[in-house]
């Protein structure tokens, strides 16, 4: 990959759009995947280390399990190394949650109290995590569907401080925050307005539906991104400026030219930011 290849609106890389992704040349076009589906090796990871060569790649992933009792697993660790060193990615990330639990499997990014033995744990396993892979990695905000217990510290102040005691970067997801504004009842322009933008290294957006019963928002990744959505991403650009963005879509494919046309809409918005004084 071109180490000056800008960065600016991306897309999920999905297997049914590969030739369609590989040929397309837009502008600021990078590509992001989950590393648990390549560190397999195989025909999967050969086309992915191809890609590398045409496009700046971010891996997110999904299994360390940051916010579990138990440091990061270490073969993981030397597998998802192994992989950032065949595809050199511009950007790696994790979620701040958990999924693991004394070697039981969770199919979910589960969420924990914010207490301040869970900031010092969650620290140490993201310091562990960036010596282990050789590099900085980003924390997303998680979606909230409950409130829970036991937070010595809002969302905000704890992420500040996992970045003022790890150097991470922060992975925003604009669409998370206004799931969990729904959800929690707490305002989302302001959510965003106190969030770090020094540290803001990526940002997601994404479409959401209601739950069976209509009481809840759920981050789906099945749907074209809300306007309410947009309008926080907007908003949130024109305070920070620029950064890699990705359409992230996760369920009810569409075609290759609806998700470009949906990147197209980001884009714009970073090349009005970028135009700014």
């Amino acid at each position: 990959m071109n180490g000056n290849t800008p960065m600016g609106a991306g897309l999920g890389l999905k297997a049914e759009h590969y030739d369609q992704a590989w040929a397309c040349h837009a502008e600021g076009l990078w590509f992001e995947v989950h590393p648990e589906n390549y560190m397999v090796g195989g025909p999967r990871l050969a086309w992915l280390a191809r890609m590398a060569e045409r496009h700046p790649l971010s891996l997110h992933g999904v299994a360390l399990s940051l916010a579990a009792d138990a440091e990061p697993d270490a073969t993981h660790l030397r597998r998802l190394r192994t992989l950032i060193d065949q595809v050199h990615p511009a950007l790696v990330s994790e979620h701040l949650a958990w999924s693991t639990w004394r070697g039981q499997y969770h199919p979910d990014l589960l969420p924990f109290p914010r207490s301040d033995e869970a900031l010092a744990r969650i620290a140490d396993n993201i310091q562990r995590t960036q010596d282990a892979l050789g590099c900085r990695i980003s924390i997303e905000n998680p979606s909230h569907y409950l409130h829970l217990q036991g937070h010595d510290l809002d969302e905000i102040d704890f992420l500040a401080e996992l970045v003022r005691r790890t150097g991470c970067g922060l992975l925003l997801d604009v669409n998370n925050v206004y799931v969990s504004a729904y959800n929690l009842g707490f305002d989302a322009a302001n959510y965003l307005a106190r969030f770090p933008a020094q540290a803001i290294t990526e940002i997601h957006l994404a479409g959401h539906r209601h739950d069976a019963q209509g009481a809840l928002l759920v981050d789906s990744h099945d749907a074209a991104i809300a306007a309410p959505v947009w309008s926080l991403y907007q908003q949130l650009i024109a305070r920070i400026g620029p950064r890699p963005t990705l359409i992230e879509r996760d369920g009810n494919i569409p075609a290759f030219d609806e998700l470009l046309a949906e990147r197209a809409l980001a884009q714009a918005t970073l090349d009005l930011a970028g135009a700014l004084p």
